[in-house]
């Protein structure tokens, strides 16, 4: 007996079609993950019934393809993995004559038939919610504790059939952190051309799940080592064992490898993950031996960069948004680089060229380059320095713009014409505001200009100067309290 806890809307799906006669099982991944202990991402349910059986017994339903998968839907679910609980038939498939999808299907009566069509054993185990039972045909949970992938029958064949299940096995390995069986990764080795078959966009969803697991980097050294790789990321196998200079443990393949690994270990968001891998890619092409140096230069790496990023994240049809923020994160991840030159200006040109929203990002992608530099340490002074000066930069400056009241609405209610007055009124108003930030209320600012008008000019200018001092004293004040935050000077 096998107890799992199975959320009322799956067990709604597989009671109703036991109801009715049929069978019904749990299968593939969702099971693989309740063995594990994991959250299911999805749900997958495979019976005896045909399409139109399963259509018939439920209320909302989507059927849309080839291979006879019923989407029934769970409309009132919050929880977007529930929405959908796909039910298909148990099949036996025909040929893959195009390495990818079975010529035609045929529709079974023996869940035998639909478990030795799957990819790997652990995904070809079936659930019987009912009976709390798993019906394992090919040791299916004895490679999930042994933590290995293998393919159900021979791999070749499993590769034949589909050459993404090669691509999918390293993106496995790489998300449970499970050895590929000897066999199957012979299989892959072998049979890397496959790939030439499959779709870009499929070839990317199962790279983005590489780059989005715990383990990117196992993923990656496994990509290179089968050959895969120049059917994904070709332009990486440029990098391989290519030295750098002595501010480097790694070369470039190894540094970028150990950048994402650590975009990885902090869960930061796609475009961070694919721009530490991609951001030194084009090292190798501008690599030049500098004679004063002594060592190897890179110049102008980050544009060609950039360049090759945009080349191949087009290639793999990722999304514009997801393209323009890797670019950009790529094109200008050397800004903070020159550690003794840069300058609280240069900090503001910076934002303005990478966008507010993306500043944080370009800092945690330049701390995952320092750390596949083989550098232990996250947080060097200059880092705090750096994101002090991004706080400073990015803090809304102490100023007249931002009282209630501006320059035309003060002339409207004083009914004053432009001259320094204007500029004397808004600053003594500021210094109120400033020891008082309940009055920036426009009713009472308006009321107290009507007052200050009236004064002489000299007094008016006196107050207005007192208001710029308290105004520089306040921004002195805000910056120190930044500096402090970030313990620098």
């Amino acid at each position: 007996m096998k107890t799992f806890n199975i959320p009322k809307e799956v067990t709604r799906v597989t009671g109703e079609l036991e109801k009715a006669g049929f069978e019904a099982f749990l299968v593939g991944g969702c099971v693989r993950d309740l063995v594990l202990g994991r959250v299911p991402k999805d749900w997958d349910v495979t019976t005896n019934a045909v399409p139109e059986e399963i259509i018939a017994l439920f209320s909302k339903t989507f059927y849309e393809n080839t291979f006879g998968t019923v989407g029934v839907v769970n409309e009132e679910c919050e929880d977007e993995s529930l929405k959908v609980v796909e039910v298909t038939p148990y099949r036996i498939e025909g040929n893959y004559t195009d390495n990818r999808h079975p010529d035609n299907v045929v529709f079974s009566q023996k869940l035998e038939d639909d478990l030795k069509r799957r990819d790997f054993t652990m995904n070809s185990l079936a659930y019987s919610v009912s009976r709390e039972t798993i019906t394992d045909l090919y040791d299916g949970e004895k490679d999930i504790k042994d933590k290995v992938i293998r393919t159900v029958g021979n791999p070749v064949d499993r590769f034949t059939e589909d050459g993404l299940r090669m691509l999918r096995a390293i993106r496995l390995s790489a998300e449970l952190s499970f050895e590929i069986e000897p066999e199957t990764e012979k299989a892959i080795f072998e049979n890397t051309d496959l790939l030439k078959n499959i779709s870009l966009e499929r070839i990317r969803d199962e790279f983005t799940k590489v780059i989005m697991s715990d383990r990117p980097m196992d993923g990656l050294l496994a990509m290179k080592k089968l050959g895969v790789m120049k059917y994904v990321v070709p332009e990486l196998e440029g990098t391989y064992g290519v030295e750098q200079n002595r501010a480097h443990s790694y070369d470039v393949w190894e540094h970028l490898i150990r950048s994402v690994q650590h975009s990885a270990d902090k869960k930061y968001p796609l475009e961070v993950r694919l721009s530490a891998l991609f951001h030194d890619i084009s090292k190798p092409e501008s690599r030049r031996w500098g004679k004063e140096q002594d060592t190897w230069t890179f110049y102008g790496h980050e544009v060609l960069g950039a360049r090759t990023t945009r080349k191949i994240l087009t290639n793999l049809r990722y999304p514009t948004k997801t393209i323009e923020k890797t670019v950009t994160l790529v094109r200008w991840h050397m800004f903070f680089s020159d550690t003794e030159q840069i300058t609280l200006s240069a900090v503001r040109r910076m934002i303005v060229n990478v966008g507010r929203e993306n500043i944080w990002d370009l800092m945690d992608m330049r701390i995952c380059d320092r750390i596949g530099t083989g550098r232990p340490k996250e947080d060097p002074y200059r880092l705090r320095k750096y994101h002090a000066m991004i706080d400073e930069a990015l803090r809304d400056p102490i100023s007249v713009a931002m009282l209630k009241i501006d320059g035309k609405r003060l002339m409207d209610v004083t009914h004053v014409t432009p001259g320094p007055k204007i500029g004397f009124t808004l600053h003594a108003l500021l210094e109120e505001v400033l020891d008082d930030p309940t009055k920036n209320a426009l009713e009472y600012l308006e009321n107290r200009a009507k007052e200050l008008i009236l004064l002489p000019e000299n007094e008016l200018q006196s107050l207005g100067e007192q208001g710029k001092m308290t105004k520089e004293e306040a921004d002195e004040e805000e910056i120190k309290k930044i500096r402090g935050k970030h313990w620098v000077k």
